[in-house]
């Protein structure tokens, strides 16, 4: 937030077209304060992985995937291990295309090197309206739901929040967290529906699924990634995450 309360608004500079491109290169575990732009944004990652966060959601984005931020949308965006990424600004006097929200984008081979041909010095502005027009035709929503899950405020709650954020693979208990928080099953399981609007096992599995996301773009084994975020096996993992996401893991990142 800025000094004086108000949510950061970081307007792109108007281009000859509809799309301004910037570019810049993440360090590890950089992000920015939450912030809007009076643009539409696609927020992608020409190398690494990038995680966007909008409202309870989270987006986590390989080179394959981008994502539609409509403008005025307040959104944190950073990275756990590094990444180059490139914000798109969208004119949305311009834009002929509306997702109705936030939505995740495949990003083909052709809307790569499309992207890749408006940063290059040489394109002329008759060449952008070309390229843009069939950027625009490209555009194409992957349906799926996103991942996240607020945190709550109360302090027995949030001693296990931040427990599982932590460590999502922890094995315990709504009775043993209880202990561990000085409080009540009950009680713990009461406040985790008033705050997070879902009971605290639907909680913990949006967590799991979180923590899962970057080692799933990163390729890592389902059986490793499920044994890392508390599943038995890499089948009660993929059953998990087909039932709250839409797809299965394996089609998240497809091509």
């Amino acid at each position: 937030m800025s000094l004086n309360g108000q949510l950061p608004v970081y307007p792109a500079p108007p281009g000859p077209t509809a799309m301004v491109f910037g570019a810049g290169t993440l360090p590890a575990r950089l992000w920015f304060d939450e912030h809007e732009h009076p643009q539409h944004q696609i927020a992608w990652a020409t190398r690494g992985v990038i995680t966007v966060e909008v409202g309870d959601g989270r987006w986590v984005l390989p080179p394959t995937r981008a994502l539609w931020i409509p403008g005025g949308t307040r959104h944190r965006t950073g990275t756990y291990a590094g990444a180059v990424m490139s914000g798109i600004y969208l004119d949305p006097d311009r834009t002929p295309v509306s997702f109705g929200g936030s939505a995740m984008l495949r990003v083909s081979g052709l809307l790569r090197e499309l992207f890749q041909h408006l940063t290059a010095e040489a394109t002329g502005p008759d060449q952008r309206e070309r390229a843009e027009s069939v950027i625009f035709d490209l555009l194409e929503p992957v349906r799926v739901v996103p991942i996240g899950a607020r945190l709550p405020t109360d302090s027995r709650a949030r001693v296990v929040a931040e427990a599982l954020r932590a460590d999502p693979g922890d094995p315990r208990t709504l009775g043993e967290f209880a202990a561990a928080a000085t409080t009540s099953p009950r009680t713990l399981a009461r406040i985790f529906l008033a705050e997070t609007g879902i009971t605290f096992g639907q909680w913990r599995t949006q967590i799991r699924l979180a923590a899962s996301l970057p080692l799933l773009a990163a390729r890592m084994p389902l059986a490793r990634i499920a044994a890392r975020v508390g599943y038995a096996t890499p089948s009660a993992y993929v059953a998990a995450f087909h039932r709250e996401v839409g797809v299965s893991p394996a089609r998240y990142f497809a091509h």
